[in-house]
């Protein structure tokens, strides 16, 4: 039985989510970079891809993508310079 398990054979698991956001500006690899890091600077997630001139942000969090997490993005975006436009459409 490994660490993760309880006694009774039940394993805990990370539950992970993925989220996709619209920033206006990302035209380089230089606007990737700050993106990138002002985003996994924040609590809970897990990775953050950053699409060069798409401006597509695929965040996965440990946490259920809400309006919070929503409102955290975009403030955390503006602060970095650029245009946070709200989730991308599925």
């Amino acid at each position: 039985m490994s660490d993760c398990c309880t006694p009774d054979g039940s394993c805990h698991t990370t539950s992970e989510s993925t989220v996709v956001y619209k920033v206006n500006g990302v035209g380089s690899a230089h606007c990737q970079g700050v993106v990138t890091r002002a985003v996994e600077a924040l609590d809970d997630i897990k990775s953050v891809q950053v699409g060069t001139g798409t401006g597509l942000v695929t965040v996965t969090t440990t946490t259920v993508p809400d309006e919070a997490l929503d409102k955290l993005i975009a403030t955390t975006v503006d602060e970095a310079g650029y245009g946070y436009a709200g989730r991308a459409d599925g």
